[in-house]
């Protein structure tokens, strides 16, 4: 890639007058060798798979092998249906969407991790919501997940995209900012405004832990992706309105990097701290194992 910071890539779709989405198909098509056609497929492929998530997770059984989660997405989306949500209706469909995506994995169904499968349903939720929102094709949309791919590749190259490595901040504050991003170039804002969505949306991120309950991707994993979307939103709503990330978004990438490298080890994915050492947690551990 020619580019290795948010800066960088800001600049490089400036000098070129491309989106973040068309010169990360451009730069795509060099690093892999194969046409822009070839890689555009691809990633409408993958696009593909997201809707087909969401759909199975709002029509289908969802209920985890484990027992311990199923169905949310499905229950909060017949809330909204029924009531005046406090979120309203887009943001409420994009919080559905985003659990019923990560339930799907949960459940061991198919789904495209972005940039993790602990993290999958916050891009699908927004993008999706969006589509059906504002009546944007799937071209469109396809667009947005290069633009969300050249966003995941700088914070993965220079920080983590790993609850292992960084804790969540890493998978869904790293999906937060990838969805912030490409859903503010998604509505027409400048890769100058994408960019500073990112580092809204890592700033409200920073430090949150990996804490699985049974170190499993369940507890808490699919609500936070539900918050997760919603957060994406308000990033991009901002950036949008003008808000700038007085921290420049290369260095809010520094500081996850920072943070997840002093973060204990207990809190990066081993479920030996936070939510997963609670009484109730290691209830659950016990009764999963048999004990």
């Amino acid at each position: 890639m020619n580019f290795s910071t948010l800066s960088e890539l800001a600049l490089l779709c400036q000098h070129k007058n491309l989106t973040i989405g068309e010169l990360m198909l451009e730069e795509q098509s060099l690093e892999s060798g194969r046409s822009k056609e070839m890689e555009f497929a691809k990633m409408a492929d993958y696009y593909e798979v997201m809707k087909e998530a969401v759909q199975r997770g709002l029509t289908q059984n969802t209920t985890s092998p484990s027992g311990l989660t199923g169905l949310d997405a499905q229950r909060v989306g017949a809330y909204n249906a029924s009531y005046e949500s406090s979120l309203g209706g887009p943001a409420g469909d994009a919080m559905t969407y985003a659990l019923a995506v990560s339930e799907v994995n949960a459940s061991m169904g198919r789904i495209i991790a972005t940039p993790t499968a602990g993290s999958c349903g916050i891009i699908p939720g927004v993008f999706i919501s969006s589509q059906e929102r504002f009546g944007w094709d799937d071209q469109k949309m396809v667009y947005g997940l290069f633009a969300a791919g050249a966003i995941g590749y700088v914070i993965a190259n220079n920080s983590f995209v790993s609850g292992a490595e960084g804790g969540c901040q890493a998978e869904v504050g790293s999906a937060i900012g990838m969805a912030a991003g490409a859903l503010t170039e998604l509505r027409g804002g400048s890769p100058a405004q994408a960019i500073h969505a990112v580092g809204l949306a890592l700033k409200n991120s920073l430090g949150l832990i990996c804490d699985p309950v049974g170190g499993l991707v369940e507890i808490p994993c699919i609500v936070r992706n539900g918050f997760g979307a919603v957060t994406a939103l308000a990033a991009a709503d901002m950036a949008m309105a003008g808000v700038r990330s007085v921290i420049p978004s290369d260095e809010v990438i520094q500081v996850m990097l920072e943070v997840g490298s002093s973060m204990p080890e207990a809190h990066r994915e081993t479920a030996g701290g936070g939510l997963a050492q609670t009484k109730t947690g290691r209830e659950i551990m016990k009764n999963l194992r048999g004990e």
